[in-house]
């Protein structure tokens, strides 16, 4: 049974409950495989090496995870070839896609955790309420540790990027 955790996020003041495995910031993350298109799979190991940044989003067509993954695109630009944004959520893969190529964002790879949820499952971040992904932020570091966590307290607002830009930056 699927750990239940409620009291860290919440969508326009009402709790939801997170389900899955925690990441713990020290610890090794968890690897996944989910879509990068209907029929191809990334995991988290085919990056290992580089720092990894998970930019978790619920739905790319919303206006704060747009801004959210614009900003990360823009950092993504800076980081050279030592680190890579993957950028996470439960849209189908051509939705991902057409943003992507709406928002001109060739900076990040966006992936699709539709299938059957295990990405979300794996790091904690599945909302049960609403059947998608918590707003978070992860930094993995070249080693696989989990360096820095952030889960949005509140589903409608923005990450801190100042604390995850500098986390992401000690790291390279």
């Amino acid at each position: 049974m699927a750990q239940e955790r409620t009291g860290l996020t919440a969508f326009k003041g009402n709790g939801l409950t997170l389900v899955g495995t925690p990441a713990e910031v020290g610890k090794p993350a968890a690897d996944f495989r989910i879509a990068s298109s209907l029929a191809d799979f990334i995991s988290l190991s085919d990056s290992a090496g580089k720092v990894r940044v998970l930019n978790v989003v619920p739905s790319l067509d919303t206006p704060v995870c747009d801004t959210q993954t614009r900003k990360f695109n823009e950092c993504a630009g800076e980081l050279g070839d030592k680190a890579v944004v993957l950028t996470i959520s439960m849209d189908l893969p051509p939705a991902q896609a057409r943003w992507c190529g709406a928002a001109d964002a060739k900076n990040i790879v966006t992936l699709s955790d539709y299938r059957n949820h295990s990405f979300g499952l794996a790091y904690g971040l599945h909302i049960k309420e609403l059947d998608i992904l918590a707003r978070a932020v992860l930094v993995i570091d070249s080693k696989g540790v989990v360096r820095y966590q952030e889960i949005v307290p509140e589903v409608t607002t923005e990450p801190n990027y100042d604390a995850a830009f500098a986390a992401i930056r000690s790291l390279l």
